[in-house]
């Protein structure tokens, strides 16, 4: 079965051989080959090579295009605030954040991006991954989410307090932000992007009520507009720690795949999405993928699709160490090949 039918056949309650595996690999995927990350991260060749090489060597389900917080960053403020590293990926330094002064918004514009900039780098990634793979690949492509974007433009310690001292700013940048990622997708999808993943880690660290008024009405802005302009492409959504506190809203939200760390209570977040959402991830990049054994990674495995059931995708709760044991990486993806979606 094709990887790309077989997500889609999850995500519809449809007959399938397998369960889909779907770990991040990004900083593993540029070990495997031998690439230094920041050639990765730099070259959406190299980014397709690596990707395109490791999902045929596991198995994985998926080619996956993030790779770092830096791309729309820097198309929209400039490289003044980004740190790079030789091996790992480029990280905001926020004592020179992009708005450090929240006057600059004002100058600040959607970029285009096919404009020749570091999101066009991605674009190209995709188109290059879809030609090299064919037509039976499923290709994720990425956004920022709201939230992540500006906690990248402003400082995560700063937007937080700015919830407090000028919620005005905060509404005005959330917006700025989501109409980004609206125009960042559909260039991603027409390259070949069969699925856009929304990622807004810094979620995790807001109540359910500054959620509720600030940032939900953004991510359901964002995955809406998707959903009507492309109603064949999948959503997913990855908010990385713990999101416990939002599961009730969040799954209120127009995506097809939501994707749990682990450390949410995935008894609890079934609970409240119901029997049918696709719930991804939730196995430890830690404690399972990384000082585990391959027992212990398929026993986790084996734990996560029997508490979601059969609208499951196998997966990392978040991004797959370079340092984890390959041979761990194997067990979690076959656990996936050896299991449909009623083996529980």
């Amino acid at each position: 079965m094709k990887s790309i039918d077989r997500v889609r056949a999850i995500v519809n309650g449809q007959p399938v051989d397998h369960l889909p595996a779907q770990p991040m690999v990004m900083m593993f995927a540029a070990k495997h080959i031998g690439m230094p990350y920041i050639e990765y991260t730099r070259d959406s060749r190299k980014m397709a090579e690596a990707q395109v090489k490791v999902a045929r060597d596991f198995g994985i389900d998926c080619l996956l295009t993030c790779s770092d917080p830096a791309r729309e960053v820097i198309d929209i403020a400039g490289d003044g605030s980004v740190e790079w590293f030789d091996d790992q990926g480029p990280a905001i330094h926020e004592s020179r954040a992009a708005l450090k002064d929240k006057s600059r918004l004002q100058q600040f514009k959607v970029p285009d991006p096919l404009g020749g900039g570091r999101m066009h780098d991605r674009v190209d990634g995709i188109r290059l991954m879809r030609r090299e793979a064919g037509p039976d690949v499923s290709i994720v492509g990425w956004v920022e989410g709201p939230l992540a974007l500006a906690q990248e433009l402003r400082g995560l310690n700063t937007i937080m307090t700015d919830f407090i001292d000028d919620p005005d700013f905060v509404r005005e940048l959330l917006t700025f932000t989501a109409d980004v990622a609206i125009r960042y997708a559909p260039a991603q999808i027409d390259a070949g992007a069969d699925t856009i993943g929304m990622s807004d880690a810094a979620a995790s660290l807001m109540g359910p009520h500054f959620y509720a008024e600030y940032l939900f009405p953004q991510q359901l802005r964002v995955l809406s507009h998707i959903k009507r302009r492309y109603p064949h492409v999948l959503t997913r959504l990855h908010m990385c720690g713990q999101t416990a506190a939002l599961l009730s809203q969040m799954c209120a939200l127009p995506a097809d795949i939501l994707e749990l760390d682990f450390p949410v209570d995935l008894v609890a977040a079934r609970r409240a999405f119901g029997p049918r959402r696709v719930i991804s991830g939730n196995v430890s990049t830690i404690t399972d993928l990384m000082e585990g054994t391959p027992e212990r990674v398929y026993a986790a495995a084996q734990r996560c699709h029997a508490i979601s059931g059969g609208y499951h995708i196998v997966n990392s709760g978040c991004e797959v160490s370079p340092r984890t044991p390959p041979e761990n990486l194997r067990a979690l993806i076959r656990y996936a090949q050896e299991h449909g979606p009623a083996d529980v």
